[in-house]
């Protein structure tokens, strides 16, 4: 191939990996849950909740999650009461992530608690947990970066993309991702 060498070589990370939280055997069985009923549109909420429960999660009351929607580790995840999540999202929890209550996180978000550590020779892990606070509403398509907490009762605009802290009442908008108060 043409061009310069890497200088970060990723064979040596190969089956190095971050604390998944449980075993083999749970892990599997909640890849075939989550991809046969959990993320199905014929799935009643009711069933998705329960079944988030079942996994370890923690699920408050009057929750509603809608289809499409992926977990990677349940046994990593805390929502609130009365929160919303909207059908797409993905919640790549390798850390905790924290919803609160009355949260709307609209169709299609991403919430990543995972990364990797640019300066690392071996491109080691450096993940973080997300708090997204009571009142928060996520729109469409916005993007959460691991480490933030998001404050309470702030929006995050459509096609935003947050990777710092967000003061409670502030609204971040797109393009430039600039952080409002009130």
């Amino acid at each position: 191939m043409p061009g310069a060498r890497a200088t970060r070589p990723l064979g040596p990370l190969r089956g190095r990996s971050y604390d998944k939280g449980r075993g083999y055997l749970a892990q599997a069985l909640w890849v075939a849950t989550s991809t046969l009923l959990f993320t199905q549109v014929w799935c009643p909420n009711r069933l998705r909740c329960a079944t988030l429960r079942w996994f370890g999660a923690e699920v408050g009351t009057g929750v509603l999650i809608k289809h499409k929607v992926t977990v990677q580790w349940p046994w990593k995840l805390s929502i609130g009461n009365d929160s919303w999540i909207g059908t797409g999202t993905e919640l790549y929890d390798v850390d905790r992530i924290v919803i609160g209550s009355d949260v709307c996180i609209s169709p299609h978000s991403y919430l990543c608690t995972g990364s990797h550590d640019r300066r690392s020779p071996i491109f080691e892990y450096d993940n973080g947990p997300i708090v997204i606070e009571d009142g928060a509403w996520l729109c469409a398509r916005s993007m959460i970066l691991r480490g933030v907490t998001v404050g309470a009762n702030s929006v995050v605009g459509a096609m935003s993309l947050v990777s710092a802290d967000v003061p409670p009442d502030s609204c971040v908008r797109p393009p430039s991702s600039t952080i409002t108060s009130g």
